[in-house]
């Protein structure tokens, strides 16, 4: 079983994580973001434009512009951040069949298994705030070990 963001909810996500390591009320320069994060210049405003729009960055522009949290840290969950990348987190598709999940009148055998592990999954995200990642550490891990955008660490 896979569990897995596409690049765009990695890149949101280690986004924020930099406004949030950064937060002194200043803005980040996308740029900074890009470097820091080893996120490609070019697709940075795409994602950087779904964050804006979900409320959970602000862009100052101008010749000193750039991106901070447009609330705090402890406020924003990773959840609140996978979805203003990638839209709804919930799983529509059946795991068995592949048709659209409740479409059929009776559930599939393991419907309710299924369903409750996804919510265990989503509420756990939507508990786990950008300030509790930041305290456990986990940003410095993944720069120390050298995530790639696809997740498998690159040589420090």
């Amino acid at each position: 079983m896979r569990l897995e963001l596409t690049h765009r909810g990695a890149y949101a996500i280690r986004a924020v994580l930099t406004l949030a390591r950064d937060a002194g009320g200043g803005v980040v320069p996308a740029r900074t973001i890009a470097r820091e994060m080893d996120i490609p210049v070019r697709f940075l405003p795409q994602v950087l434009g779904d964050l804006s729009r979900a409320g959970i960055v602000e862009a100052r522009l101008g010749r000193s512009g750039g991106y901070r949290l447009s609330r705090s840290a402890s406020s924003i969950s990773l959840l609140d951040i996978i979805e203003a990348a990638e839209g709804d987190a919930r799983r529509q598709t059946c795991v068995l069949t592949g048709e659209r999940c409740g479409s059929a009148a009776v559930p599939c055998d393991v419907h309710d298994i299924f369903s409750g592990a996804q919510l265990a999954i989503l509420d756990r995200l939507a508990e786990t705030s950008v300030a509790d990642v930041i305290a456990d550490g986990a940003l410095e891990s993944m720069l120390r070990v050298g995530v790639t955008p696809e997740g498998v660490a690159a040589a420090p």
